[in-house]
């Protein structure tokens, strides 16, 4: 219970803290900050060219090592049906070695795309900060430029008037 209350305390702290610095927002853009913009990363990761360029690297890569580990899938299910078909008929010696085969098959082939997915996850996000680095300095570069003293990459709400994604996009399908 005490945890509770602290939480809940805690929660009206800061939510008086966000209330008072969403007050102040306006009056600190018009003192300190004379221009700001905004990027929206998930939007340039998903148009522009370099990156669908290094989704489509990491597909090709990988695409040999997909359709092996379906190939093994799709082996498993048959050697599966084909073993609850011919079971009732095998000597108890026959089924229990078929399926000691077929465990270990099954969980070559769960290793096997466990091992997939994991590489396969590891490239993507190898190439989503590579791209991302690119795409930083393609924001501070038009940051310099055009005099901005802050531009946020994420937001609840963002007017059109200070969204720069248009540009940063631009410059990266160069």
């Amino acid at each position: 219970m005490k945890s509770l209350t602290t939480s809940i305390s805690l929660f009206k702290t800061v939510s008086v803290g966000v209330l008072l610095s969403l007050c102040a927002a306006p009056a600190l853009q018009a003192q300190d900050f004379s221009k700001v913009g905004f990027v929206d990363n998930e939007r340039i990761i998903r148009e522009a060219t370099p990156s669908k360029v290094a989704q489509a690297k990491i597909q090709q890569e990988f695409a040999a090592r997909s359709k092996d580990i379906e190939e093994l899938g799709a082996r498993v299910k048959a050697l599966s049906e084909k073993f609850d078909r011919d079971a009732p008929t095998l000597s108890e010696a026959d089924r229990v070695r078929r399926q000691r085969e077929l465990i270990d098959l099954d969980k070559d082939y769960q290793r096997k795309q466990r091992e997939g997915r994991e590489d396969l996850t590891q490239r993507i996000n190898e190439e989503r900060t590579l791209f991302l680095e690119r795409a930083t300095k393609v924001i501070r570069q038009i940051a310099e430029a055009e005099k901005f003293d802050i531009i946020f990459q994420e937001g609840v709400y963002v007017s059109s008037r200070i969204d720069i994604t248009d540009k940063v996009l631009k410059i990266l399908n160069q």
